[in-house]
């Protein structure tokens, strides 16, 4: 069977060297060789293997009857949703590793995916090399999910893990994730929070089969924390990781992106780097937990590959992921209710008038101590916050 790749940046040069490195394997697994027949991309990639391969019109590839498989690794929504589509309905097979594709268009690529007799896979689009979504879709098809958390940003993580073991700032560590190629020249995604947001959104959609619109997810990113806020993590013995929540409540879901407290015996507390992880509560087998790479150009790649070996074995048969166009209405934000630690400049006796206080930390820096609260559900938190002055709580994060 022929593939073609479309956009040959990181993942798409990476799923391109498995191909030719792990050939026979492959060959052995999906009971056919795969042959990379076309690359789409700007460029012209003078010199390298692969430039008789380039083509620059994907409609050169849509029109190509001898084109079986088709990778999707551009980015972005479009003209990605332009081109898979006209793969789609042109009777191809198609896999992707773009989350701001599938969450956005997901249900809509599956339900066309059907309709011409093939499959749409996106393994790679969340947890990089982790086979989280075949694992949601396959080995737990017998239990009801309620809880998925997952650490599932590899360029934070790195970030946070050098904030700890370092005591870096926030500036500092950025740049070198930079420098070390784990974050883009804008990081605003990742660092912001969206690109997990998207990720939770997929994985929500998967379980409830049915649309969760990742604009609707409160999201908190992790520009705010500070060296600070480590010191103090330290002292309780916690971690500071960025995570993507999703809880079953009755007929709907809680989900949240944000900064959280771990303490030691949390199964997340110990992930560290650019590694991701996912931690899945069924209703049969409780609790499980998948770790692996989270980012970077092979292991994202394997997981593309993975799905390229998927379809070619089951190249008869169409899309049977269950993913309606019905938009889920997420359980209230304001209504989730979480323990918080909070550094303020108030006084002890201060910050009690408006919190119920379990316990507080002066660790002798200037001007503020630290206090983590009772459990208290989210508007509680903005109403005593609004009895409050500007400055008068210099950060808060919640503890998971």
């Amino acid at each position: 069977m022929n593939v073609a790749i479309m956009g040959y940046g990181t993942i798409g040069s990476g799923v391109a060297k498995i191909l030719s490195d792990n050939s026979a394997l492959i060959e052995k697994r999906a009971g056919c060789r795969l042959t990379l027949t076309k690359v789409l991309d700007l460029r012209d990639f003078d010199g390298d293997p692969i430039a008789p391969l380039v083509v620059h019109d994907y409609n050169q590839i849509a029109e190509d009857d001898s084109v079986d498989l088709v990778v999707e690794t551009m980015g972005g929504v479009e003209p990605a949703f332009t081109f898979v589509k006209a793969m789609l309905e042109h009777g191809k097979h198609v896999t992707t590793s773009n989350k701001a594709l599938v969450a956005d268009k997901g249900a809509e690529l599956l339900e066309i995916a059907r309709a011409n007799g093939v499959q749409f896979l996106f393994e790679a689009s969340v947890g990089g090399g982790i086979p989280i979504i075949r694992t949601l879709l396959t080995a737990l098809t017998g239990d009801r999910i309620d809880e998925i958390t997952g650490i599932i940003n590899g360029t934070t993580n790195y970030m946070l893990t050098n904030m700890a073991n370092e005591g870096c700032g926030f500036d500092e560590v950025l740049k070198e994730a930079q420098a070390n190629g784990y974050a883009e020249a804008d990081p605003s995604a990742d660092i912001e929070g969206h690109d997990a947001t998207r990720k939770i959104a997929i994985l929500t959609s998967l379980i409830a089969e049915a649309t969760v619109n990742y604009q609707d997810i409160p999201v908190e990113g992790i520009t705010g924390i500070t060296a600070e806020d480590f010191i103090y993590a330290k002292k309780l013995s916690h971690a500071v990781k960025l995570l993507a929540v999703c809880k079953r409540q009755a007929d709907t879901f809680a989900i949240r992106v944000a900064p959280f407290l771990l303490d030691e015996e949390h199964p997340l507390y110990a992930v560290h780097g650019v590694m991701n992880a996912v931690y899945v509560v069924g209703n049969m087998l409780g609790d499980s937990m998948y770790y692996g790479s989270g980012a970077g150009s092979l292991p994202t790649a394997s997981a593309v590959v993975g799905d390229l070996v998927s379809m070619a074995k089951e190249h008869d048969k169409a899309s049977d992921i269950r993913w309606s166009h019905d938009t889920i209405r997420l359980a209230d934000p304001d209504e989730q209710s979480y323990r918080n630690f909070i550094r303020t400049s108030l006084s002890e006796s201060g910050i009690r008038e408006c919190f119920e206080i379990e316990s507080v930390l002066d660790l002798g820096i200037a001007g503020e101590i630290g206090v983590v609260t009772a459990s208290m559900t989210e508007k509680a938190y903005k109403e005593a916050c609004g009895r409050l002055s500007d400055g008068d709580i210099i950060s808060r994060i919640r503890i998971g």
